[in-house]
């Protein structure tokens, strides 16, 4: 491509909008970034969007594209073309629930592979911790892998197993000499044993389901984290990071290990438990099943408050898909529907609705879902943000505009989510990866795959 200039009156810039001039060279990086808008010239490809906004790409950090093996729920073809449609110029893809996992160098090839051809954004690979795999940890670093996910109780799969203790010590040990990040799945069953749900609480209604994944869950689990990580020693270079904050129990926790106990410890949430809450989900709307679930309105304020608190960095979509059949739609059955919400590509619509309801600003959205998620992947200074030297990944975006949610505008493969038929304000009108555009709202996505692979080795 050709050298070029964006310019708009309303660019995110170091956390505020500001009228500016964005340079971009013909490999897709920022070069420069000139105050005010300069005029055009003959020598270089004008963009003018002085009447928009332009915000850095956003960078999702917790998606399931499940290519090979199980693709029919999704893939990094569908996937891909989502993420671009909503402003998403880099997903990070999740170990499962690809067949085989991302949990050894073999069985990375074949996902490697996959998506090769695929990738119509830029895309990045976690690693998974399963027991006995401590020893494949180090050759996923040296290959590209950007941290590793385990789960503290059955992952719904088979070939990911959960972890105990004394796996999540061994893979501490080993990656605090890395430059990796260890997430976990934080839920796990309390020594005084599951949640017990009444024989006559009905499988089709919500609050069967959520008495069923009680908070007790995450604290135990999260608690469990932090006593391992003040056991492990040389735990000052050890990043561990909790996905998927649902219970707004596990807050004080969080706040404690960051704040008092010193453990570099992270976490996120996600869109659906920022937006829904427990009260309104249908009797059979399993289409909001989710691990661990989705809970109250009071949860949800304290999940915001976290937020803005810094206590919580990152939002996220989550993006994990299935068929129909597997969401069970038909009998609408909590305990045998798969569990997880589809929302890949609407994420920045979603949070500006909600946020811009309680008065937050569209900086902090940015924040929590471009600048810290690259930075929860070891991509600052290259993703997330609008400044020189990183990649020139621009989301125009119209902050009025309304929509709501049809199957048209639904762009990964199973349409199947919660999100349908809701109204949404913020509309993602172009999506631009290294200055090429991939998506506008009235064409849709490019025809063909610009995207690339992230598998250098993570520096920090």
């Amino acid at each position: 491509m050709a050298a070029s200039v964006f310019v708009s009156s309303r660019v995110l810039l170091g956390g505020k909008f500001v009228p500016a001039s964005i340079f971009v060279s013909e490999d897709g990086k920022i070069t420069d970034i000139q105050p005010g808008i300069v005029n055009s010239s003959e020598n270089i490809t004008y963009y003018d969007y002085s009447n928009k906004t332009l915000l850095p790409g956003l960078v999702d950090s917790h998606v399931h594209l499940n290519e090979p093996g199980r693709t029919e729920w999704e893939g990094f073809e569908t996937g891909t073309k989502a993420a671009a449609a909503g402003g998403v110029t880099t997903v990070i893809d999740m170990p499962l629930n690809a067949i085989p996992p991302t949990t050894t160098v073999e069985n990375f090839q074949p996902k490697l592979a996959a998506a090769t051809t695929q990738a119509w954004v830029d895309v990045g690979f976690w690693g998974g911790v399963i027991p006995g795999n401590d020893k494949d940890l180090v050759p996923l670093v040296d290959n590209g892998v950007r941290g590793f996910k385990c789960f503290m109780i059955e992952s719904g799969v088979d070939e990911f197993p959960a972890v105990e203790p004394a796996d999540i010590t061994k893979a501490m040990d080993v990656l605090k000499e890395q430059p990796s990040v260890f997430m976990f799945h934080a839920e796990m069953i309390p020594l005084e044993g599951e949640a017990k749900v009444a024989d006559s609480a009905p499988p089709t209604a919500y609050s069967s389901f959520l008495t069923s994944r009680p908070d007790s869950y995450e604290t135990t689990a999260i608690e469990t984290i932090v006593d391992l990580a003040q056991k492990c020693h040389g735990n000052d270079t050890l990043k561990l990071h909790i996905v998927h904050i649902s219970s707004s129990e596990t807050l004080p926790i969080l706040k404690r290990a960051q704040n008092e106990l010193g453990i570099n410890l992270t976490a996120e949430t996600c869109f659906h438990y920022l937006t829904f809450t427990s009260e309104t989900i249908p009797d059979k709307g399993t289409h909001y099943k989710c691990c661990p679930p989705i809970r109250t309105k009071a949860n949800q304020d304290a999940l915001w408050e976290a937020l803005q608190a810094g206590v919580l960095q990152t939002v996220v979509s989550d993006h994990s898909p299935c068929t129909p059949a597997l969401k069970d739609l038909e009998c609408g059955d909590f305990f045998k529907s798969w569990g997880g919400v589809s929302g890949l590509g609407l994420g920045l619509s979603i949070l500006w609705t909600e946020a811009s309801r309680r008065g937050i600003g569209l900086e902090k959205v940015s924040e929590w879902t471009a600048r810290n998620t690259a930075k929860h992947a070891g991509l600052s200074g290259r993703k997330g943000e609008i400044a020189i030297g990183c990649d020139a990944d621009f989301v125009v975006f119209d902050p009025e505009k309304e929509f709501v949610v049809t199957e048209q505008k639904i762009h990964f493969k199973n349409k199947i989510s919660p999100y349908k038929g809701k109204a949404l304000k913020g509309l993602v009108e172009k999506t631009y990866l290294r200055g090429n555009c991939i998506y506008t709202v009235e064409a849709g996505v490019g025809d063909k795959p610009s995207g690339k692979l992230i598998l250098e080795r993570r520096t920090e």
